[in-house]
């Protein structure tokens, strides 16, 4: 009995760290709508800062908890910093600007906590008076995990305190429920949002704090943190707090039983609880139904077929690729073929962000089936390469349809949390399914068959794929299938009263990205060799967005592979310097804060003006 009481008091100490990390990104999200995936590095800031500050300040508890609190609060000042220079200006935005832009603030993070406090790990000292254990009915618990059963529930006491018997908690709960109403009202919202914005990173920087005597910390801790912090969000209800608590425990106490009774799929439980609460209740434990924000406008203008120009150039371009292997070197090869298959994965999710204006997190979770599949393939039946990209297109698509099946009634910021457990779910089975994955270690030995070993051969059928599978696309964009999802994701109502089926169009179009994003993963593997976990990981979901965003939402094709040759060239050439970090994620922030509508946007803006420019001097 006493160990099953300490083993519930863990989960509770853990939950509460937890719960203030989640609080923090729960009331943000309230306010504000922003999807902050930097929220988890700021928590890790928060640790770091925590750990400087408690080595250099006096011995004893007023050095150690002083530590704490300015850790705290000097993340909350970074965050209100962050908020007014780079946040404000996506407020209203389409969630997936907000998470490019907040996961290019993440990498800036990342970059300045290792310039600050190197790259190894740290393990700071329990404070004194709660460094020893106490004995609960014969079994021993650390007196600090103790203390944190109680911080918990103190701040959650605190929060609701401070929203209901205060002005300022007033203001935010009317922000919460009705943004407009509130600033029709003359509620300042500027200043409201920078409010709650630090608000929210102190308790991210407090949750990271607290967990220094807990956790050693690393630079990836982040990553880490927040996966876990949507997952707790999400399931609590997007912006309850209470919802956020109840789902911290849940979470928690799934994590210490769980590792006794299904030590397997530890990983995969709190994952799978999310995806049965959103299929159930969409609006997660304790939230309301979200009512969504629309399609995008930048989504409604009509799209063209290319005229003889785009088309021309579109041949030059893909005679150039064939010719390719003569004009550059072997490695520029080898980046050329990274090149086309991030082309393809962008491309199949620029399908379900522009045409049919669903919103994905976990797109890596196509992506992750199809390299898992061809590796499978190679590694467990022996299969060659052309039936092993099969498999990874027939495994990809299988897992689109299952998700299309329980989230097709999914919509806005659900659909896409709901994509984010998904994939998630995948990639927890990838790390703790040893026998069939190969956990961390991967599957090696990953290689095309001897005849297309040749790196010319490779890149050659790499280019034909890649190039068949995008004319696929742009022909299904601009055929009855592609006007039905663009009037279904335009004028859902009128759409169905004419007789489309909005679910079953949403099943058919998740089957597509699904199988062009496998094909893409398929590529991925033979072309690496091997296949880890992280072709399954929330950072590669991101990376595809990032990349969509980065050529334009807008369009037909072009956008996803100009935006995927961008990113690829531009990670490659920074990953050579010590602050690559900072070029990736400060390239991205320019690119949605300055130039949303993307490159193939911004040079179609200045194509127009200088057409009008020259009809003006002509006329």
């Amino acid at each position: 009995m006493g160990f099953f009481l300490v083993q519930f008091l863990t989960g509770l100490a853990s939950a509460s760290a937890l719960f203030l990390v989640a609080a923090g990104l729960t009331l943000v999200f309230g306010v504000t709508r922003i999807v902050n995936f930097a929220h988890g590095s700021l928590a890790m800031l928060g640790a770091y800062l925590a750990w400087a500050l408690v080595g250099v300040l006096p011995a004893g508890p007023l050095g150690w908890w002083g530590g704490i609190l300015v850790a705290a609060l000097a993340v909350a000042l970074f965050g209100l910093l962050v908020e007014v220079v780079v946040l404000r200006r996506v407020y209203g935005a389409p969630e997936i600007f907000q998470l490019a832009t907040t996961f290019g603030l993440a990498l800036l993070i990342e970059d300045l906590v290792r310039v600050l406090f190197g790259p190894a790990d740290r393990l700071g000292p329990r404070p004194p008076g709660l460094a020893g254990t106490v004995i609960l009915l014969g079994e021993p618990m650390p007196t600090y995990d103790l203390f944190l059963v109680f911080v918990g529930p103190a701040v959650l006491g605190l929060l609701w305190a401070l929203a209901r018997r205060t002005r300022f908690g007033v203001l935010v709960r009317a922000a919460s429920e009705d943004r407009e109403m509130a600033a029709a009202l003359g509620v300042d919202e500027r200043r409201l949002f920078s409010a709650v914005f630090a608000l929210g990173a102190f308790l991210a920087g407090l949750g990271g704090a607290l967990q220094l005597p807990r956790e050693t910390l690393h630079l990836e801790m982040d990553l880490e943190v927040i996966v876990e912090v949507f997952l707790v969000t999400v399931l609590g209800g997007m912006g309850s707090i209470p919802g956020a608590f109840l789902a911290a425990v849940l979470i928690r106490e799934l994590e210490a039983f769980g590792i006794l009774l299904f030590p397997r799929i530890t990983l995969v439980l709190a994952f799978l609880v999310m995806a049965v609460v959103l299929v159930v209740r969409p609006q997660g434990l304790l939230g309301e139904t979200e009512t969504g924000s629309g399609p995008d406008p930048r989504l409604l203008r009509p799209l063209r077929p290319a005229g003889s120009r785009a088309r021309l150039a579109t041949a030059l371009l893909v005679g150039l690729l064939v010719l390719l292997p003569w004009l550059v070197p072997p490695y520029g090869l080898v980046l050329a073929t990274d090149v086309m298959v991030f082309a393809l994965y962008a491309a199949s999710l620029h399908l379900l962000l522009g045409p049919a204006g669903l919103v994905s997190f976990g797109h890596a979770a196509y992506f992750g089936l199809g390299a898992y599949g061809a590796a499978l393939a190679v590694d467990r039946l022996g299969l060659g390469t052309f039936p092993a990209l099969a498999l990874a297109v027939a495994a990809a698509t299988l897992g689109a349809l299952l998700f299309g099946a329980v989230a097709r009634r999914l919509a806005g910021v659900y659909f896409a949390m709901l994509s984010l457990a998904f994939a998630a779910i995948l990639w927890a089975t990838a790390v703790q399914w040893d026998e069939l994955t190969g956990g961390d270690d991967g599957i090696l030995g990953v290689w095309p068959d001897p005849r297309l070993s040749p790196l010319v051969v490779w890149y050659e059928l790499v280019l034909v794929l890649t190039v068949l599978a995008l004319v696929l696309l742009r022909t299904l964009i601009f055929a009855p299938f592609g006007l039905a999802l663009r009037a279904v994701r335009d004028h859902p109502v009128r759409a169905a009263t004419l007789g489309l089926r909005p679910g079953a169009l949403r099943v058919a179009v998740l089957a597509v990205a699904g199988a062009l994003a496998g094909l893409a993963g398929g590529l991925h593997a033979f072309a690496k060799g091997s296949v880890f976990p992280d072709v399954l990981h929330v950072a590669r979901s991101v990376e595809g967005l990032v990349a969509v965003l980065l050529g334009g939402l807008h369009g037909a094709g072009a956008g996803p592979v100009i935006g995927a040759a961008v990113f690829v060239l531009l990670e490659d050439w920074a990953s050579r310097l010590p602050w690559w970090r900072t070029v990736v994620g400060g390239t991205i922030l320019l690119v949605t804060v300055a130039m949303p509508e993307g490159i193939t946007g911004g040079l179609a803006r200045l194509a127009g003006r200088w057409r009008r420019r020259v009809r003006e001097a002509e006329g």
